[in-house]
C-alpha cells in the first residue's frame, strides 16, 4: 500500500526519522512524573496537546507511553516535528507547528469560478485558516487536474506555488495553465456483424462532434457517459436475440498533445436465440394462473432481455399485493445452442410475509416530512402492500417537488417479520419564472411575466404572481393553494385578481375595462386520479368610456350600467395520465370547468373542456394532440357578458396569429367600419404536433423540435353551415426546451387559411407554456 502512495511513504518515514531522533532524547528507566511542559506552541492551545497524552502528572512514565505520545500528537496533524525530553522528573513535549494556509489564489483560470474550485480543495482537506503540508499541495495539484478531466482538458497543468509568511503563515497560488479541449476524434465499433456500425453509433450519447456539439458536449469524452453508452449498446444486443452479448474491451487513446481521443469498443454479438418455450416452477401460492398472466415473455419470437426482467419484475410485484416483500424470483435461461433456442425457468419462492413497521424519509432538506407523509398509502404497523407503496412513491412524484422519488424496502435486524421502507427524495428547486413575448409588425414586442413558488416554506403551499404590464392589458394575480386544507385532502386555492384593458393601438381609443376580483375554490379527490373542483368567486366589471369603445361594450352598458357585479359558481374536473407533466410522451389529461352565474347584475353559464392525447410512435417521436372546446350563453333576458368572452390566437391556441385576436370582432362607437377584437362566447382549437429529439442533441429529451397543424376559431356564430368555413388554420415548426426557468417553447408558423381582418404573427416564444 505504501509503494502505491510515494506522499504517504516519505510522511510516515518522517515521522520514523523523528522518532528514532527522539529516542535518545527520553530513553529512560521508568519514573514518576511530578510536570509536564509543552515548548513550541504558536496558535495550537495546550490543551489540545495535554489532551492527546496517553499520561498525566502522576502517572509512571515508560518509553511506550513516550513511543505512543509521539504517535498521538503525529495523528493531530497540527505538527510537523515533534519531540520529548526528560529533565529529571520532567517531560518536556517540544513541537513544531506546521504552517497555516493564510490564502489560496488562482491564476490561468478562465473554466471554473475560483468559489468551485476552492469548495474542491476543502474536499482534500486544504482550505484557509488550516494547517499546511507538502503533502497537502499534491493531493491539491491532482484533484484541480482532476476537476478539469471532468470537462475533457486532459492537457490542463497544475503547480502550486508556496510562499511563507511571518507568524508561521504561508500563502499558495496554483498557477494553472488550461490548454485546449480533448475532442472525440474517432468512435469505432469492432467485432459488430448484425449490426452496421452507423446504427450502433447512433444510440451512443458520445460522437464525434457536431454542429449542435457545443451545447450537448457530445465530442468531450466522459467516463460516465462512455459506460452510459455501453450499457445502451448492451441492452441493444440483448433486447434483439443476442443472449451471449459481451463487450470484450475498452480502448481509449490519446494523441501526445492531448487534443484529440480515440476510442475504440471491441464486441462479440454471438448467436440470436429465439425462445422456444417458458415453464414456471417453484412455490406460487397456489395461483400459477394470475402468475402465468404476468409473463412478458413471447415463444417463438427472439429473446428479449427487457421482457424476461418486466417478467421477473411483475412477478415480485405480484407476490408483492399479498404482502411477500421478500419473495424471489429467478429466470434460469437452459440454452439450446445447436437449434439457436432458449428456454426459461422462472423459479419463485415467496419467502416470509413481512409488514410494514416504519416509513422514513431521507433527502428532504427544505420540504417537511409531513408533506410527503400524507401521500402515503401504505401506513405503518400495517401489512406490506406492494400496489399501495408504487402508489405512494407516484403520489409522491406527482407533487413536482423532486426530480427523483425511490422507495426501498430495509429488512429490520431480529425481526424476520418486519420491513422498514426508506423514501429517498433529491429535491428541486420549486421556484419558477413564466416570461412570454410575442412580435407583430404592428405593436411590437409585448412582454408577460410570473412568478410561481410551489413549495413555499417547504410547506406543500403554492404562491404565486402573475403579472402582464403590456402596454394595452395589464394584470395582476394573486394565488395560493393549500392542497390540505383538509386532513382528507380537500385543497383550497384563494385568487385576488385586478385586471385592465385598453384598444390596441390602432384603433386610436383610451376606453378602458377595470375588473377587481376574488374567489375561492375547493378541489375534492374522488378517486386517486379524479378530482372535482367547487369554487365560489366575486368580481366587479368597470367600464370607462372613451374614444374607440366597441358596440359590444356599450350594448354591455346599457344592459347593466357601466359597473356591474358577478358572483359566478364554478365547477370543475380533472384527470392527468401523462407521463410528465414537463416533458410528456405518453398518456392524457382531461379537464372539465363549468362556471354559472346566478346571482349580481349578469345572469349566465360557461363551459370549457380541454383533452389532450399522447402516442409514443418510436423510441424518439412522439405524436401529440390537443383539443379545447368552450361555450357561455346569457340566462334569461340577459345577454352573455361579454368580458367573459373566450380568446384565440397564439402560442396555446392557433399559432400565427396575434394572441387574443382570433375570431370575433366588434364595430367602434363614432368609427364606422372600424373593429375591435372582443373574443366570442364559443371557441374551438385543435393542435396536431410531431416531436422529435433536436437534430445533433442525441438522447436529450428536454431539447426538442416539433412541426404542427392549428385549426380553431372563436366567434358568436358556430352555426352548423358556417362552422368549419370560418376556422382560421397554421402550419409551422418550432422549438421545445425545458429551459433552468421553465419550459421554453418557440413557433414559426404561417397562416394556412386567414381572413380580412386577422392579425398573422410569424414568431412567437414563451417560458412557461405547455402545448
Amino acid at each position: 500500500m505504501i509503494n502505491k502512495h510515494p506522499r504517504l511513504r516519505r510522511l510516515a518515514l518522517g515521522a520514523l526519522v523523528s522518532l528514532a531522533v527522539a529516542l535518545p532524547a527520553w530513553a529512560t528507566n521508568p519514573f514518576t512524573l511530578r510536570d509536564i511542559r509543552v515548548e513550541g506552541l504558536q496558535r495550537v492551545e495546550p490543551g489540545t496537546v495535554f489532551a492527546s497524552l496517553p499520561f498525566r502528572v502522576g502517572d509512571a512514565f515508560t518509553e511506550d507511553q513516550g513511543s505512543a505520545a509521539i504517535r498521538a500528537l503525529f495523528g493531530l496533524g497540527l505538527f510537523s516535528d515533534v519531540r520529548l525530553q526528560v529533565e529529571g522528573e520532567v517531560l518536556v513535549v517540544i513541537v513544531e507547528e506546521r504552517p497555516t494556509v493564510s490564502e489560496i489564489s488562482f491564476t490561468g483560470v478562465r473554466e471554473f469560478d475560483n468559489e468551485v474550485l476552492r469548495r474542491a480543495l476543502r474536499d482534500v482537506g486544504l482550505a484557509e485558516g488550516r494547517p499546511f503540508d507538502r503533502a497537502l499541495a499534491d493531493r491539491a495539484e491532482q484533484e484541480l487536474k482532476r476537476q478539469y478531466l471532468t470537462r475533457s482538458m486532459y492537457a490542463a497543468t497544475v503547480t502550486a506555488t508556496v510562499t511563507p509568511l511571518d507568524r508561521n503563515r504561508v500563502n499558495l497560488n496554483f498557477n494553472v495553465v488550461e490548454g485546449g479541449i480533448t475532442r472525440i476524434a474517432e468512435l469505432r465499433i469492432v467485432g459488430n456483424q448484425a449490426f452496421s456500425e452507423s446504427t450502433l453509433l447512433s444510440l451512443f450519447a458520445l460522437d464525434t462532434g457536431n454542429w449542435l456539439s457545443w451545447y450537448t458536449r457530445s465530442d468531450r469524452y466522459s467516463r460516465e457517459r462512455l459506460n452510459a453508452d455501453l450499457e445502451t449498446l448492451r441492452s441493444y444486443y440483448l433486447t434483439r436475440g443476442f443472449l451471449e452479448f459481451t463487450i470484450d474491451s475498452t480502448q481509449v487513446a490519446i494523441t501526445p498533445d492531448k487534443g484529440e481521443m480515440a476510442i475504440t469498443i471491441n464486441i462479440t454479438e454471438g448467436q440470436r436465440f429465439v425462445v422456444s418455450g417458458v415453464r414456471l416452477e417453484g412455490n406460487y401460492l397456489g395461483r400459477e394462473e394470475e402468475f402465468k398472466s404476468f409473463v412478458r415473455i413471447r415463444v417463438g419470437q427472439a429473446y428479449n432481455a427487457e421482457e424476461v426482467s418486466e417478467t421477473v419484475r411483475a412477478f415480485g410485484e405480484h407476490f408483492g399485493r399479498f404482502g411477500f416483500a421478500f419473495a424471489r424470483v429467478e429466470a434460469v435461461p437452459e440454452i439450446n445452442r445447436e437449434n439457436a433456442q432458449v428456454a426459461f425457468v422462472l423459479r419463485a419462492e415467496p419467502s416470509r410475509r413481512a409488514f410494514v413497521r416504519r416509513i422514513e424519509i431521507e433527502g428532504n432538506e427544505r420540504t417537511r416530512d409531513e408533506v410527503i407523509r400524507r401521500e402515503f398509502r401504505q401506513l405503518e404497523s400495517a401489512w406490506y402492500d406492494g400496489d399501495r407503496i408504487r402508489l405512494s412513491r407516484d403520489r409522491v412524484d406527482r407533487l413536482g417537488f423532486f426530480t427523483q422519488v425511490t422507495v426501498d424496502t430495509r429488512e429490520v435486524p431480529g425481526a424476520p417479520d418486519q420491513v422498514d421502507l426508506v423514501v429517498a427524495v433529491e429535491e428541486r428547486a420549486t421556484g419558477s419564472l413564466s416570461i412570454g413575448a410575442g412580435y407583430g409588425q404592428a405593436d411590437g414586442l409585448s412582454f408577460v411575466a410570473g412568478i410561481t413558488q410551489d413549495n413555499i416554506f417547504g410547506s406543500g403551499h403554492s404562491l404565486s404572481l402573475n403579472v402582464n404590464t403590456s402596454r394595452f392589458n395589464e394584470q395582476f394575480v394573486l394565488s395560493t393553494t393549500n392542497p390540505y386544507f383538509t386532513v382528507d385532502g380537500v385543497s383550497r386555492t384563494i385568487d385576488v385578481f385586478y385586471r385592465t384593458s385598453r384598444p390596441l393601438s390602432e384603433q386610436a381609443g383610451d376606453y378602458r375595462l377595470v375588473t377587481p376580483g376574488a374567489s375561492i375554490r375547493f378541489g375534492v379527490p374522488f378517486t386517486e386520479t379524479d378530482t372535482v373542483f367547487f369554487g365560489l368567486g366575486v368580481e366587479q366589471t368597470r367600464i370607462e368610456p372613451g374614444a374607440g369603445l366597441p358596440l359590444a361594450f356599450q350594448q354591455h352598458m346599457n344592459a347593466f350600467g357601466p359597473s356591474s357585479i358577478s358572483v359566478p359558481i364554478t365547477v370543475g374536473w380533472a384527470r392527468d395520465g401523462r407521463d410528465s407533466a414537463l416533458v410528456p410522451t405518453s398518456g392524457r389529461l382531461m379537464r372539465l370547468n363549468g362556471e354559472l352565474g346566478l346571482f349580481g347584475d349578469t345572469r349566465y353559464w360557461r363551459l370549457s373542456g380541454q383533452f389532450q392525447q399522447y402516442f409514443p410512435l418510436t423510441h424518439q417521436l412522439t405524436l401529440a394532440f390537443n383539443a379545447e372546446a368552450g361555450w357561455g350563453r346569457g340566462l334569461g333576458d340577459k345577454p352573455f357578458p361579454v368580458f367573459k368572452n373566450f380568446f384565440g390566437g397564439g402560442l396555446g391556441s392557433v399559432r400565427g396569429f396575434e394572441q387574443g385576436t382570433l375570431g370575433g370582432t366588434s364595430g367602434i362607437v363614432g368609427q364606422p367600419g372600424a373593429l375591435s377584437y372582443i373574443g366570442g362566447s364559443r371557441m374551438a382549437v385543435l393542435n396536431t404536433e410531431i416531436l422529435a429529439p433536436f437534430p445533433g442533441a442525441g438522447n436529450d429529451r428536454t431539447l426538442r423540435l416539433f412541426g404542427f397543424v392549428d385549426i380553431g376559431n372563436v366567434s358568436d356564430d358556430f352555426n352548423q353551415q358556417s362552422r368549419f368555413s370560418d376556422f382560421r388554420a397554421s402550419a409551422g415548426v418550432g422549438i421545445s426546451w425545458l429551459s433552468p426557468v421553465g419550459p421554453l417553447r418557440i413557433a414559426y408558423a404561417r397562416p394556412l387559411r386567414q381572413f380580412a381582418n386577422d392579425k398573422p404573427q410569424s414568431v412567437q416564444f414563451q417560458i412557461g407554456t405547455t402545448f
